[in-house]
């Protein structure tokens, strides 16, 4: 088929009755959620991954992409309102959408961020309509030694790059490797690491880990947060019309975000968060008036929207073309396309064209939906913060009860809900993160299958992944971004001394 076919066929299913509804449920439960300050896309995508068990794969994706990106949207909302990010990677919208609100422009500041979102991530849209023929292409010449030298070189990045201790974030990976190896070997069916207990001879469940690491462990977290703020003016639609300044402003500041997105959202395990930053610090460092950030500047806040938007989307690059999760909420994707049975990699635009163009023309269907609720409907959101946390946290609970025990009609699943999430919080206590655990425990099983293959396939000889030139390349890459995290994780004496004796 042409490119012009899978569009055709990708536009078909995108605009079935089933999927444009619940693309629509998707984006709307997405801002929903990024408005609340402190859930976030992973809590809410952990929290929703029962539902989507009950219907067709290309329905379950479509929804929980649109929770996914739709969150990016909602979270701009509490940050420029409330100072309170909605999600981490709208934390830098806070430091001038805050301050515009403050100067009674936050209807300029709401409708700039909603623009810089749908620019942002329709242009990683069309990256991804465009560059993930060419890499299933380059994909699918590899073989077991290059996915499993692949695997291992995304898991040292996320939890190398998107950490603030490498050290930390490879032992949660180790740890996340080690839980996705409970249960049955996929060989010989002996049980592993089970401690003789039944509910463990099929591994741990993804959505107990998922649930209850992100949702109850932020609910735990969450107790002592008082809403700290209340919205006194009504944004109205005069209020969001932007000066002459403003839009001369606009431009160059958001395809300068696109871009940084689009390639922070393409590596694996970074995602929005790093892109924000990324593209505030570069606008402050571009301007000739650096002194006008922090204190309402139209650029600090459209760069870094626009490229967590970016990233958002183009983070499905490596999710579907390679199996690589593009961020964390990814390896929830990849998790929930195994559940349906679907391999994520190269085969999947081969094997499920339907599947993959339809996931991608949602995407434009999902960015105008957003775009739509987030201007005229501002008001409704606006309301949504004035929700008690007393009220709003113990109902998120219950929903988590009952989805995770309506899986399999089974208590053992909610006590071990409750186990990670008692754990969860405890990580969060003592600063580890439970990003990379996750990265760990999904691909965890699919690299020891790899393995295995290799092992076969070359008879035993580890040489193997030294022979194949693209394996050597990610080991030479994973060995130097080790050496990378344990060089920083030396204390500055240490370093100081062994540059000296050199």
């Amino acid at each position: 088929m042409g490119f012009f076919d899978n569009l055709a066929l990708g536009l078909s299913v995108a605009f079935s009755w089933s999927n444009l509804f619940w693309c629509f449920v998707g984006v709307t439960l997405g801002t929903f959620i990024g408005v609340l300050p402190g859930i976030g896309a992973l809590a809410a995508v952990s929290l929703l991954l029962p539902v989507t068990f009950h219907l067709d794969p290309t329905s379950a994706l479509v929804m929980l992409a649109g929770v996914y990106y739709g969150s990016a949207y909602g979270g701009s909302t509490a940050s420029i309102l409330l100072n309170l990010p909605g999600t981490p990677s709208s934390a830098v919208a806070c430091l001038d959408g805050y301050p515009m609100s403050r100067q009674g422009r936050a209807g300029v500041a709401l409708l700039m961020s909603a623009l810089g979102s749908f620019i942002g991530g329709g242009i990683g849209i069309l990256l991804m309509m465009l560059f993930s023929p060419l890499i299933v292409d380059i994909a699918l010449r590899f073989g077991p030694a290059e996915y499993f030298t692949m695997m291992v070189l995304g898991l040292i990045a996320a939890s190398t790059i998107s950490t603030a201790s490498p050290i930390k974030g490879i032992a949660m990976v180790v740890l996340g490797v080690l839980l996705g190896l409970v249960g049955s070997d996929i060989e010989t069916g002996t049980p592993r690491l089970a401690f003789n207990l039944p509910e463990l001879f099929d591994g741990i469940s993804l959505v107990a880990i998922a649930m209850g690491l992100f949702g109850v462990s932020e609910v735990i977290a969450s107790i002592k947060v008082i809403q700290s703020g209340q919205i006194d003016k009504k944004i109205t639609f005069r209020s969001m019309i932007p000066t002459r300044d403003d839009v001369r402003r606009f431009w160059f500041p958001m395809l300068r975000g696109a871009g940084i997105g689009s390639f922070f959202g393409a590596l694996p395990g970074t995602g929005g968060v790093i892109a924000s930053f990324v593209a505030y610090a570069v606008e402050k460092k571009v301007s000739s008036e650096p002194e006008r950030f922090g204190r309402g500047a139209i650029e600090g806040l459209v760069a870094p929207e626009t490229a967590n938007n970016a990233a958002d989307q183009t983070a499905f690059i490596p999710t579907m073309t390679l199996g690589i999760p593009g961020s964390v909420v990814m390896a929830l994707m990849i998790g929930a396309m195994m559940i349906h049975g679907i391999a994520p990699g190269p085969q999947l635009m081969t094997k499920n064209p339907d599947l993959f163009w339809g996931l991608i023309m949602s995407f434009w269907i999902g960015n105008v939906l957003l775009l739509v609720l987030n201007i005229p409907l501002i008001g409704v959101w606006v309301r949504v913060l004035l929700i008690p946390y007393h009220v709003l946290y113990p109902a998120v609970l219950m929903f988590v009860c009952i989805g995770v025990y309506s899986i399999n009609n089974s208590s053992f699943d909610v006590f071990m809900v409750m186990l990670f999430g008692g754990v969860g919080y405890v990580m969060r206590l003592v600063d580890l993160q439970p990003a990379p655990l996750l990265l760990g425990f999904v691909l965890g099983p699919l690299m020891e299958e790899n393995l295995r293959r290799a092992m076969l396939i070359s008879r035993g000889e580890f040489i193997v992944f030294l022979q194949r030139p693209i394996s050597a390349v990610f080991i030479v890459i994973t060995f130097v971004l080790l050496a990378w995290a344990l060089w920083n994780a030396l204390p500055r004496r240490s370093r100081g001394a062994a540059e000296s004796a050199r």
